[in-house]
């Protein structure tokens, strides 16, 4: 029951797939701080390498690898795991977290809107797990379960405030998907679940976050009245992890501020 008992993940291997920037870096960075050797994904190969190049500095840290790949393809997706594979022959942390957005006013939003943001936000995540399912089975047991964790969104939950139509179905629909495939994966000592963050600083907030006075009102939205920091997603994905999160299993947790429950 000791604090260094129930939240250790050293010495576990994990994948964060868009890990190169914004809330994958500081999932990836939280992992590697606490013992962990992860392995990061992103499309734009300079900047995959330059994160895990950052990250492999962290003292006493547990290693970052940098395998880039645009998972949303299926020659993408087959060689990002030949290359874990060739490293790798278990897995113990898969983190979902690649993903695209799109916005156009009702009326005009176009079909490649839909067809981007859902091969990459759900259709890579499933393909993905899929694909990993042996490296995952092969570490699990029952008191130290396989953890597939998907990184959903507030609007996946609430109606979204913008005109993004694929990105908030796009992110219940991880959120359904993440639930039918921890049934589909309990037997097998493996847990799926999902965070759904609020405001964090990402390329995707980038629009509203670099400028003070719309940072201001979206900090103002937020009940706890702040954006998201590295600190809560990476606390979250730890829980989830470790054994303090072993139990847990088809669940989707708010990480908002109370944006999506309290907000008015």
């Amino acid at each position: 029951m000791l604090l260094n008992n129930l939240f250790d993940v050293s010495g576990k291997v994990a994948i964060v797939t868009g890990g190169s920037r914004g809330i994958g870096e500081m999932i990836a960075e939280g992992l590697v701080r606490n013992g962990v050797k992860v392995y990061i994904s992103a499309r734009k190969a300079e900047a995959c390498d330059a994160t895990a190049a950052r990250l492999n500095e962290i003292e006493g840290g547990g290693g970052c690898v940098s395998i880039p790949a645009d998972l949303a393809t299926d020659e993408g997706l087959a060689a990002f795991v030949e290359a874990f594979s060739a490293q790798e022959d278990s897995l113990d942390i898969l983190v979902n977290n690649a993903g695209a957005a799109w916005g156009a006013e009702f009326g005009e939003f176009p079909g490649s809107g839909f067809d981007k943001v859902l091969a990459i936000n759900v259709k890579a995540p499933f393909m993905l797990s899929q694909a990993l399912v042996g490296h995952l089975k092969k570490s699990a047991t029952a008191e130290d379960p396989s953890r597939i964790i998907m990184i959903g969104s507030i609007d996946g939950i609430r109606v979204p405030v913008g005109e993004q139509y694929s990105y908030g179905a796009s992110k219940a629909g991880i959120h359904m998907m993440g639930r039918h495939m921890a049934k589909t994966l309990v037997a097998d000592n493996i847990t799926v679940n999902s965070i759904a963050p609020g405001p964090f600083q990402s390329k995707m907030m980038a629009f509203m976050l670099d400028d003070p006075a719309s940072r201001e009102m979206v900090e103002k939205s937020v009940p706890r009245q702040r954006i998201g920091s590295p600190e809560d997603v990476a606390g979250t994905v730890i829980f989830l992890a470790s054994r303090a999160g072993a139990y847990l299993t088809g669940a989707t947790i708010p990480l908002d501020g109370g944006t999506a429950s309290l907000a008015g």
